[in-house]
């Protein structure tokens, strides 16, 4: 009998221990995804995302997978030595910082689809495979919205517009000089 319990309670230690040591993890959810093109004969788009990361520990989304294209890849823009913004495949991915979020947006970091089979539409929905070392594959559907960057570039113009109104009639020291 002795042996008997000593193994019940080597085996309800043995039980215990995953409660005391549960590991750390990412928890990743994605929002305000979109796709675009630049025209209707683009042969290639992008998505843009917030990815959060409500996890304990970081995560790092390292591909992405679509059929609609040839290839899928993590992109970044980046300023050349002569200070012409050029777009790379960053193959590392980027990281999703634990308790924080990794914006995807214009100009920046994105997802990247390189010879699209067909034409992206207004309305159409992207099917995307998102891989994540630790979280590991999210899949999601990615609405195609080609007025997003438009309303906001215009509401940005607008904005631009109204302040210079406004500055027409400021004195002469309150109006931004251009340096030559």
């Amino acid at each position: 009998m002795t042996r008997f319990k000593t193994m019940l309670g080597a085996t309800a230690l043995v039980l215990a221990m995953p409660a005391f040591a549960l590991p750390a993890f990412a928890e990743i959810t994605i929002e305000g995804a979109y796709a675009r093109v630049s025209t209707a004969m683009s042969k290639s788009g992008a998505a843009f995302m917030v990815v959060h990361n409500s996890g304990t520990e970081d995560d790092q989304m390292i591909d992405a997978k679509a059929e609609i294209s040839d290839r899928v890849e993590l992109h970044t823009h980046k300023a050349d030595a002569n200070g012409v913004m050029q777009m790379l495949h960053v193959p590392e991915g980027f990281t999703i910082p634990a308790g924080g979020m990794h914006e995807l947006k214009r100009g920046a970091d994105h997802v990247m689809f390189l010879g699209l089979k067909n034409t992206l539409n207004h309305g159409d929905v992207v099917h995307v495979t998102l891989t994540f070392e630790k979280a590991g594959d999210i899949e999601i559907d990615i609405p195609v919205d080609l007025e997003k960057d438009a309303a906001a570039m215009g509401a940005a113009a607008n904005g631009m517009q109204m302040q210079m109104q406004e500055m027409k009639g400021a004195p002469e020291d309150m109006v931004p000089q251009h340096q030559h």
